[in-house]
């Protein structure tokens, strides 16, 4: 359901086993991506990165890289006669005055993606590994790079044949691109370091024997182009924003059960009201949360009980859901965009014969981003958690029994439940401090401003996988309330996802350890059982 490395978790709700689908790529069903000729999107980085899509070169990038190519070849070939050109003819970093004879070259690129391969902690999963890949040889494409069509080509051979670089998960500050991560990325395609091949790990050289590869012999301003781009925070943040978007309708689905199981009213998500306030995901939230509750006996069981209003947690939220879905479609609109970014350094403008160092590289426009993401989806567990809390607490649970346990007091019922989701929202509130506010310097002070977009991504995912946990809390607790609100019936897609769960979890009538239903419910909602059962019942939801 899940993989794990270090404190990463990425979801593969929705797709079929990855190794599967790599030992038969040429039985692939899933539309091709073709890199240069066209965007990328989330989805197609979805495509590549778990469901094993085909990727290949296009002939428009071909041609482009070609063009921007000749542009080095002509710079080496002046030698000393030619200008200095960062990273073609010199240093790096601290060492861009340096100059470089044509002979020393290709050591050049080797000695820099050997000595940027300082990466640290639990390796990056196998999907983020290939989304890295993919959006690598994006760059590469789109002819700003001044690389050989060869590179580009290798990645997508090794991506086809299953080979991925193993990439440690931290040693990115997010200036001069996601430098180390990259660099362990670059390592394996010159046949060093480590790699998978087809989910074994071994010598980077080996892998590629293997799979019948040969590796890269790297030319001018190849390990640099390489090495220089925000591969590792967008391809992290893409899978993370992708997976939010699905959590957003799984935390509607949640607050509707929750909503029932307490007796609110569906008022709050009349049409009226948010055409008042126009915000589109506001008004989505809503109509999904009028579609789950529509022919529900529960509701018409107290529509003239006199309440008048529901607490904060119940009706707002269209309001706080709606938010988190806007925020998430602006991050997706950045990352998509830096998919088709020109993120190396210096870049190689063929038309015009010119090489302009620069600073696409520096990721502050993904790290801030991705901070604004982890914020609004870190949100959703915390409006959960309070309506657990109107569950669980008899002072406000509408008639519930305390901590829905039919013989409470014998029976401490989902008390404990309350609790976890309040420590996973705790932390999420300390994960939740943007990366992007702090800045280090490095390379002797050439580097002196950094956004820290790797953090941002890493903890986007980490936020994420809280907040689905959370979400798995609420659904066990509403499901147990409307257990206790038999004969009467929520509405059509709630019964859907209530039946669901009690196919794999039995209500709690006695105390029994919750830690396995909390884990098989969290499973329910990563495969994505939870929203089929629902969109079974009542059509796809926004």
């Amino acid at each position: 359901m899940e993989t794990q490395a270090g404190s990463i978790t990425f979801l593969h709700h929705l797709t079929p086993p990855l190794q599967g689908a790599l030992m038969s790529p040429r039985m692939n069903s899933h539309p091709k991506v073709v890199l240069g000729d066209e965007p990328l999107t989330l989805e197609s980085i979805h495509r590549v990165a778990r469901l094993g899509a085909e990727v290949r070169l296009g002939e428009r990038a071909r041609t482009r890289m070609m063009r921007s190519r000749e542009v080095i070849d002509r710079i080496v070939e002046g030698g000393a006669s030619s200008p200095k050109v960062y990273g073609v003819n010199t240093g790096f970093g601290a060492l861009a005055e340096v100059r470089i004879s044509p002979e020393q070259i290709v050591n050049l690129q080797r000695n820099l993606v050997r000595s940027h391969a300082a990466g640290v902690g639990g390796p990056l999963p196998t999907p983020a590994v290939r989304a890295m890949m993919l959006l690598r040889a994006q760059v590469l494409a789109l002819g700003c790079s001044g690389t050989r069509p060869e590179v580009a080509e290798l990645l997508c051979t090794m991506l086809s044949q299953g080979v991925h670089p193993v990439i440690p998960s931290r040693g990115s500050v997010g200036a001069s691109g996601d430098l180390a991560p990259l660099a362990h990325l670059a390592l394996a395609m010159i046949g060093e370091g480590e790699a998978e091949y087809h989910g074994e790990r071994m010598q980077g050289g080996e892998a590629m024997r293997r799979a019948g590869l040969t590796p890269l012999e790297m030319q001018a301003k190849e390990g640099l182009t390489l090495l220089n781009g925000t591969q590792h925070m967008t391809a992290v943040g893409a899978l993370a924003v992708l997976d939010a978007e699905a959590t957003c309708r799984i935390a509607d689905a949640a607050g509707a059960m929750s909503l029932e199981a307490y007796k609110g009213t569906p008022r709050a998500a009349d049409p009226r009201i948010h055409a008042a306030r126009p915000h589109p995901g506001q008004a989505a939230c809503a109509r999904v949360l009028t579609r789950l509750l529509s022919s529900s006996q529960i509701v018409e069981s107290h529509r003239d009980c006199g309440k008048v209003q529901d607490p904060y947690s119940f009706r707002c939220m269209p309001q706080v859901h709606g938010a988190t879905r806007d925020t998430l479609v602006h991050v997706r609109a950045v990352l998509e965009r830096e998919a088709a970014s020109a993120t190396d350094n210096p870049l190689v403008f063929a038309e015009e014969g010119e090489i302009i160092s620069g600073g696409n590289f520096h990721g502050q426009p993904i790290a801030l981003a991705l901070d604004f993401a982890t914020i609004a989806i870190a949100e959703l567990a915390n409006i959960s958690e309070r309506r657990i809390e109107q569950l669980v607490n008899p002072h406000l649970s509408s008639g519930l029994p305390p901590f829905l346990a039919p013989d409470s007091g014998l029976n401490s019922g989902f008390m404990l439940a309350q609790v976890t989701a309040a420590a996973l929202v705790s932390e999420n509130k300390v994960l939740a401090h943007p990366a992007s506010v702090d800045s280090i310097p490095s390379s002797a002070g050439r580097e002196d401003h950094v956004s820290m977009g790797a953090h941002a991504a890493l903890k986007l995912a980490k936020v994420h996988d809280h907040v689905r946990t959370v979400l798995a809390i609420e659904l066990l607790c509403a499901a147990q309330g409307l257990d206790l609100r038999l004969p009467l019936r929520p509405g059509p897609g709630l019964v859907a996802a209530h039946a669901l769960i009690r196919q794999h979890v039995p209500a709690m009538m006695v105390d029994r350890p919750i830690a396995p239903d909390i884990a098989t419910v969290r499973a329910l909602l990563d495969e994505g059982s939870l929203l089929r059962a629902i969109e079974g019942a009542v059509g796809k939801l926004e």
